[in-house]
């Protein structure tokens, strides 16, 4: 109820930032068109330039939030990234992976750890994993999951020829393993009858056995070994509680089952985006066909564009499939 609320308030506070922004705008647009001093107006011009710059971020980011609406978007999440064949250059680029994402974290104020990282032997990485905690972490990242490609001059090349390298990420939500039952009373439906065997007058004469029904899971547990109907309502009870309980670690397993099936060979032609530094900067993905032209930019954690744009891509249920670009193939 308390993500609820803070939900919908944030949804007032924001269209009472956009009505009042849309008033600014306006103003400065009027104020621009009556002024017949050229400096003033061209002061008035600026200043709706400005405005505008910032309506458009802020816009973007908007966009981005009302994206995020599955069950899991919310949560934290856990990152790992590993690099392909090659030995130090996909190490190296590994390395810049991590550099990256660390970046984008401090961008978005997303705390962000690295909880394990084990070195390369020349230069690099052999894997990383890093906890983004932070408002939609894992819905801002789950479209990361996929092998990453990099061509560039080779820095450890003394012959300066180009190379390719891949490097492999994989983001999962990082989800609590408390797991807590709550039983609706109107999901039960209780059934009483009279137990069968021996107990005794009681037993055989009062409604003391007890059969609970979970509608909504189809579960139906019974007990009968008490003579209080009381006791065996409560037996009932704890064993409904373990059916649920083992029902949804079932469910947790499957969904990370599901996630380990999303993996992708590291290698060229599944690729999700490709950064090519030589011979020309190009940063393109795949599922998208979004592209960026500074690579560096990006490389130093401006990842909102294509963040974005997959989750438009999704929501849209645009073209998300990943196909092999023509930029050559793996050197």
């Amino acid at each position: 109820m308390l993500r609820e609320r803070k939900r919908a308030e944030e949804q007032i506070a924001a269209d009472e930032k956009l009505t009042s922004m849309s008033g600014d705008l306006e103003t400065y647009i009027h104020l621009a068109q009556e002024e017949s001093d050229p400096k003033q107006k061209e002061d008035l011009l600026k200043e709706l330039d400005r405005e505008l710059g910032a309506a458009d971020v802020y816009v973007s980011d908007l966009e981005t939030k009302t994206l995020l609406s599955g069950e899991k978007d919310h949560l934290n999440a856990i990152m790992t990234i590993k690099p392909g064949a090659g030995g130090r250059e996909s190490q190296d680029w590994a390395s810049m992976l991590v550099r990256m994402y660390l970046r984008w974290a401090e961008r978005k104020a997303i705390s962000a750890s690295v909880l394990d990282e084990m070195p390369g032997e020349e230069a690099g990485i052999k894997s990383a994993t890093i906890e983004f905690a932070g408002e939609n972490a894992y819905g801002l990242l789950t479209g990361e999951t996929g092998v990453h490609r990099l061509v560039r001059i080779s820095p450890f090349d003394q012959a300066a020829r180009r190379h390719t390298s891949f490097a492999s990420v994989f983001v999962i939500p990082e989800i609590d393993d408390k797991i807590e039952i709550n039983i609706r009373p109107e999901d039960l439906k209780i059934d009483t009858f009279r137990s069968g065997g021996k107990g005794g007058q009681n037993v055989n004469k009062v409604e003391t056995a007890v059969r609970i029904t979970h509608v909504p899971s189809g579960i139906v547990v019974g007990c009968q070994a008490e003579r209080s109907q009381h006791k065996n309502r409560e037996l009932a009870m704890k064993m409904l509680r373990s059916r649920l309980y083992d029902m949804e670690l079932q469910k947790r397993q499957a969904e990370t089952d599901k996630l380990d099936e999303t993996k992708m060979d590291i290698s060229f032609g599944s690729q999700i985006r490709s950064y090519v530094m030589q011979p020309y900067q190009m940063i393109k993905d795949h599922r998208t066909k979004f592209e960026v032209g500074d690579v560096n930019r990006v490389l130093d954690g401006d990842l909102d564009p294509f963040i974005r744009s997959y989750l438009m891509a999704k929501k849209t249920k645009g073209r998300l499939d990943v196909e092999p670009d023509d930029n050559g193939e793996p050197e």
